[in-house]
């Protein structure tokens, strides 16, 4: 891989038939979900290799969608999705392994205890931080509400996980505004 390139890569192609979308995760990443089934043991073994393969799997999705629906994309908007469906996607492979016990440390482990690519310039770092902060605070929001009191509401969480997907970059950030 070329220095500077991140483990996946989401590259848009605008040409005089439209606009092309392509998903690249690097090989070794692929190797080792492969060794480490992320569907039958999500852990610390292989949590960072899932969210980096599931990163750029909600780029390629979120932008497929939008570009459906003649809707513009912001960079942020595009990380903040994937935080959110990082989060979403791995809280639901591990409380399903775990017979339904919630993994109460996950949240820090994916908005707290992070690091960010060193090469990054000062905007993107700024962008990531960023997208971290309003995802945390969303999706802490989404448990209290839905996921840690004494009437657990899947169905309400995914819900309002699947609206705010559909929400443009303005209508999630004022509803971030209000977490």
């Amino acid at each position: 891989m070329a220095a500077g390139l991140s483990d996946e890569q989401v590259f848009v192609v605008h040409d005089r038939d439209g606009v092309r979308i392509g998903l690249y995760i690097d090989a070794a990443v692929i190797g080792r979900l492969t060794r480490q089934d992320p569907t039958v043991a999500l852990d610390g073994a292989n949590l960072h290799d899932f969210c980096t393969a599931l990163e750029g799997v909600s780029h390629f999705h979120y932008l497929a969608w939008s570009l459906q629906r003649g809707r513009e994309v912001t960079l942020l908007e595009l990380e903040l999705q994937a935080e959110v469906d990082k989060y979403a996607s791995a809280l639901t492979l591990m409380t399903r392994q775990h017979a339904g016990r919630f993994p109460g440390s996950l949240h820090s482990r994916l908005f707290d205890r992070i690091s960010f690519l060193p090469h990054l310039d000062a905007a993107s770092r700024r962008r990531y931080e960023e997208a971290n902060r309003h995802a945390a605070r969303f999706c802490r929001s989404l448990e209290e509400r839905f996921l840690r009191r004494r009437q657990l509401r899947p169905e309400a969480w995914l819900s309002e996980l699947r609206r705010f997907f559909r929400c443009s970059h303005q209508e999630k950030i004022r509803q971030l505004a209000v977490c």
